[in-house]
């Protein structure tokens, strides 16, 4: 999705959906979608009618002004400054509802924007949330491949020429899905979730060495592309000598974390050597990852084995049984 930053670049994406229109004038100043006060008071992006943990974009429905009508009149009056006080990025009124005099007042006053909108405050809040999340989320560029690999997003990583492309092209060959190479873009959707998407300029695109550049979905077809996938394991490719290779633990392998976007994704180091199958290295390291999230690791499941295996053949005491 296309990154934004400002109310007049959501206007222009998603204003059409929404049957969203401006209220007052397009020609103030430009209203960054995060503002300061975002990062002081936690503000949410958008929600309804809060002056206690102000939104950037404040809904106003029918329940919100049957509550600000049942205030007096000075509470009414201290609500709606309160309202344009917290500076919002717009004030967006659903229902197909006109504002009064007094909003437009304090929106001139505060150059904030009213919005307005003949659907429901619900069903704008839902879109505007999701489509917000995604476009405002923090973004970085991984060099790499991205696959999707039995239904899990996997990155493959390692230094120039060790042979992600490759590996890659075998992947896709076994029925695997290509996402991006060489420059995957991950966005921070969720507190824990990293989704992994191709730049459109590199879309359905695969750099072979010795092959020059193949279309994966002009080669293979339609179900060889996804567009978009979360970020579940990184198998990073290695170069390993003999010493490297004789400190990996045997029981749990090579499994660590890498810290993107402050989200710990599990990795895996995949010693690169002549011989190795790599495309059913990295199907057994998925299988692997998705029995770990299932709550199995055969390495401990090894140990538990061998430790009852000793306990159940251990030798009498000294004297044996009375």
């Amino acid at each position: 999705m296309t990154q934004i930053r400002t109310l007049q670049e959501m206007m222009a994406l998603i204003g059409p959906r929404l049957e969203l229109r401006w209220l007052t004038g397009q020609s103030g100043p430009v209203q960054p979608l995060r503002g300061t006060a975002a990062s002081i008071y936690g503000q949410s992006l958008v929600g309804s009618l809060n002056c206690i943990h102000p939104n950037r974009l404040q809904v106003i429905g029918e329940p919100e002004l049957l509550y600000l009508a049942d205030l007096g009149k000075t509470a009414y009056k201290e609500t709606v400054e309160k309202l344009f006080a917290g500076r919002p990025a717009a004030v967006v009124f659903t229902d197909g509802i006109e504002p009064e005099a007094s909003f437009h007042h304090w929106s001139e006053l505060t150059e904030t924007p009213l919005l307005g909108t003949p659907l429901s405050d619900g069903e704008v809040v839902t879109h505007l949330q999701y489509f917000l999340t995604n476009a405002l989320a923090d973004r970085i560029t991984v060099h790499g491949v991205f696959m999707e690999v039995l239904g899990m997003g996997v990155l493959l990583t390692g230094d120039p020429a060790i042979g992600k492309s490759e590996l890659a092209l075998d992947l896709i060959n076994r029925g695997q899905r290509l996402i991006a190479d060489d420059a995957p873009e991950f966005a921070h959707i969720a507190p824990e979730t990293l989704q992994g998407s191709c730049p459109p300029l590199l879309q359905d695109f695969l750099e072979v060495r010795g092959l020059g550049v193949l279309n994966i979905r002009a080669m293979f077809g339609e179900s060889s592309i996804r567009q978009s996938k979360n970020l579940n394991l990184i198998v990073d490719l290695r170069s390993l000598d003999e010493k490297e290779l004789a400190i990996i633990d045997r029981l749990s392998g090579t499994l660590s974390a890498r810290t993107i976007l402050g989200v710990a994704v599990p990795e895996v180091t995949m010693p690169v050597a002549p011989g190795r199958n790599l495309a059913i290295l990295v199907e057994a390291a998925v299988r692997h990852q998705i029995l770990r999230i299932r709550g199995y690791d055969a390495g401990v499941d090894m140990v538990e084995r061998q430790t009852r295996a000793v306990e159940t053949s251990a030798p009498l005491p000294v004297g044996g049984p009375e």
